[in-house]
């Protein structure tokens, strides 16, 4: 669903442009301007790179496709493959779930399950499983940096060469005819720059924080998940604290409650964001 509605923007976005731009007689693809786009893009890239570092700057093709074609999280799979190792510690005891790890495919899932089978200390677990969070955290947040600050600096770069195209303007008042195509050049670089903007990305910083704050969430579900198994939690229960991280029209009792560890353990996570 994730996709479609990315695609559902995208559409009505563009499609709300051109048929606005058309309607009022003007030409959509003036836009495509050698110089606008050369002094817009080529100095939003500029600046964007001084902003931040080259490194995240060859990360944004990546971030794009994840951006746009992430999958959605699957909350209740995750309810079930906790509840399912919840019932098979309580039946079986916790060492019994060191066969079932490597059924599991979530990398943090499994570590946090590692602990917990290797006898580790509770608030230990508790801490590294919630730090690992907070660095995943940072990590998306300097993911999203560069649309951020790309989204600010790409207006401020369309008013320059708007500027440029009013110099050029002025150098030449004794051709009056030449003035108003001049001048509609002039600010095409200002549409481009505010189109930019507002059309790529900064819709894309807050899509990418979406799917950061939807995989944060995730993962506190997991977190709790694990503690509880760990503290030996009825999994019924322990099926209940965890719901309350879905949302209750997508909460279903027989699919969180009745699975079995076999089920549960081959539940495959999506990951919104690459951690």
């Amino acid at each position: 669903m994730n996709k479609v509605s990315s695609l559902i923007g995208l559409a009505v976005v563009f499609g709300g442009l051109f048929m606005g731009a058309t309607m009022e007689g003007a030409p959509v693809f003036a836009v495509l301007n050698p110089s606008a786009m050369m002094i817009v893009l080529g100095g939003t890239l500029g600046v964007t790179i001084m902003g931040t570092s080259f490194d995240r700057i060859k990360a944004i093709p990546v971030l794009y496709k994840k951006a746009f074609m992430a999958e959605a999280l699957d909350l209740r799979a995750r309810v079930a493959e906790l509840v399912g190792f919840a019932e098979k510690a309580r039946r079986d005891g916790l060492l019994a779930l060191d066969d079932e790890l490597g059924t599991v495919e979530d990398d943090f899932m499994r570590r946090g399950m590692q602990l917990v089978v290797d006898g580790t200390d509770p608030d230990m677990v508790a801490e590294v499983l919630d730090s690992e969070v907070e660095s995943m955290g940072r990590r998306h947040s300097a993911g999203a940096q560069p649309f951020e600050k790309a989204g600010g600096f790409a207006p401020t770069m369309g008013i320059i060469g708007t500027v440029f195209g009013l110099v050029h303007v002025l150098e030449n008042l004794d051709e009056p005819a030449t003035l108003g195509p001049a001048i509609s050049a002039a600010f095409i670089a200002t549409l481009l720059g505010v189109g930019i903007a507002n059309v790529v990305f900064l819709p894309t910083a807050n899509r990418l924080k979406q799917l950061s704050s939807a995989e944060k969430e995730y993962r506190m579900l997991t977190v709790e998940g694990i503690l509880g198994i760990q503290a030996g939690d009825n999994p019924r229960v322990l099926s209940d604290k965890l719901l309350t991280f879905v949302p209750p029209k997508e909460r279903e009792e027989t699919g969180a409650n009745a699975a079995s560890p076999a089920a549960a353990a081959g539940a495959e996570p999506d990951a919104a964001l690459a951690a």
